[in-house]
């Protein structure tokens, strides 16, 4: 596990992009696992600004996202399948039968969560994976408690990641009390992860993940064991290391 400390979170979004594109440019057939809510939020503005410049092409890319809530449509403010396209994928030319996200509404979410996995595997496996790190310790909706072992799977939010997610809300009686996720196992098979984390807030999260133990009450401490993990962390998020 390598930890880059960078000086802010514009930096970190810089540095993210770079990597980003050199993946996609070295590989015949890029796969991506991407991620959703305010971290990488600035990150793909600057992926979307150097496809406009000509310097990227994500036309033989595939990507899967982290996770999708349960019960929001698809054209839901709120959904991540919305938020996706809003903040990547309506402005770079990933074309849309190439884009995988779960789909919250499925009549049969363990099927749909089967389908997922089987997606994945047939791409290949994730080549590089983008995660944001939760205060709880959290990697996709992967809540304390998930076992390591599981794949792409239903969970129930906790109650603090609820809160969290409130403020995209009307409140929050509005978030969703469970969505689909990439199991801890399926992003542990990705060959590359970056994991992005910004903030004072975030200080606590990260030295556990870095100094603590191992545990399913803090999923994140997994990835520890993983070959090959880049954490790309500002000031404020590395001020406890």
């Amino acid at each position: 596990m390598k930890v880059f400390k960078v000086s802010h979170y514009e930096t970190m979004s810089q540095e993210a992009c770079k990597r980003i594109i050199r993946y996609v440019q070295g590989n015949a057939s890029p796969v991506l696992g991407l991620a959703t809510g305010a971290t990488p939020e600035r990150l793909y503005e600057l992926l979307i600004k150097a496809h406009q410049r000509d310097e990227v092409s994500f036309s033989k890319a595939i990507s899967f996202n982290l996770d999708e809530y349960v019960g929001l449509n698809r054209d839901h403010p709120n959904s991540y399948f919305t938020y996706m396209h809003n903040k990547l994928f309506n402005h770079i030319d990933l074309p849309e039968e190439q884009i995988h996200i779960p789909d919250g509404t499925a009549r049969d979410l363990l099927g749909e969560c089967e389908h997922y996995d089987k997606q994945i595997s047939e791409a290949g496996g994730i080549g590089l994976q983008i995660l944001g790190l939760g205060m709880n310790g959290h990697i996709g909706f992967n809540e304390p408690g998930s076992s390591f072992n599981e794949h792409t799977h239903v969970v129930r939010l906790a109650e603090s990641t609820r809160k969290a997610n409130a403020q995209y809300f009307h409140g929050i009686a509005d978030v969703p009390t469970e969505a689909i996720t990439m199991g801890i196992k399926t992003i542990m098979e990705s060959k590359e992860i970056i994991l992005l984390v910004s903030g004072i807030q975030k200080a606590e999260p990260l030295k556990r993940l870095i100094t603590g133990p191992i545990s399913e009450e803090f999923p994140a401490s997994i990835l520890q064991t993983h070959p090959n993990v880049t954490i790309l962390a500002d000031t404020e998020a590395t001020s406890l290391l």
